[in-house]
């Protein structure tokens, strides 16, 4: 029986996500060799309040998300040479999965229930429109980043409208800017 405590206690996982240190070369895999699109590409994506390691920092990344099947891919590119998980991740060279994400209604519960499986806050920041999003370290090895998603107003709808593309994509069109 797994404890009340444990992070699985807060959802489902809903997305896998990468760091690649070839992000063309990763966006064509998902796309052609696994099929999942159509993805849409978020470019210098800015939160507020951003933070890693609990001091402030100015994170100038972009992504792409997309659905395979039911499951959200995301790849994200770091521009800049600011400390964040991205970037320790691509300085240590280290490739596959980064992160897992959850979502949640309670950004504080959520804060707990790391804190009591022993997860360290890596880093934080404010999604504009009022969510809220953390990657915790659980520090247990390989591939144990979580990151753990309050979404702000019509987030869901928005990744819903993505799975329903995803479920009727012909192939067309596989990335699409958005903002």
């Amino acid at each position: 029986m797994k404890p009340a405590s444990a992070i699985t206690s807060l959802g489902d996982v809903m997305q896998l996500a990468y760091v690649p240190a070839d992000f063309d070369g990763a966006l064509k895999f998902w796309i052609e060799t696994m099929g999942a699109g159509p993805f849409f590409a978020l470019d210098h994506v800015q939160l507020e309040d951003v933070k890693y390691l609990g001091k402030p920092a100015n994170i100038d990344f972009s992504m792409v998300l997309g659905y395979w099947k039911d499951m959200q891919i995301e790849l994200i590119r770091q521009h800049n040479d600011t400390p964040s998980i991205y970037k320790r991740w691509r300085d240590e060279g280290r490739e596959g999965l980064h992160h897992v994400c959850i979502l949640v209604d309670d950004m504080a519960h959520a804060r707990e229930v790391c804190r009591s499986a022993d997860a360290v806050v890596a880093q934080e920041g404010k999604v504009t429109g009022g969510g809220e999003v953390i990657y915790v370290d659980t520090r247990g090895g390989p591939g144990t980043m979580v990151e753990i998603l309050k979404p702000g107003p019509g987030s869901r709808e928005f990744f819903g409208m993505m799975r329903d593309a995803a479920r009727n994509w012909d192939g067309s069109n596989p990335v699409r800017k958005l903002g």
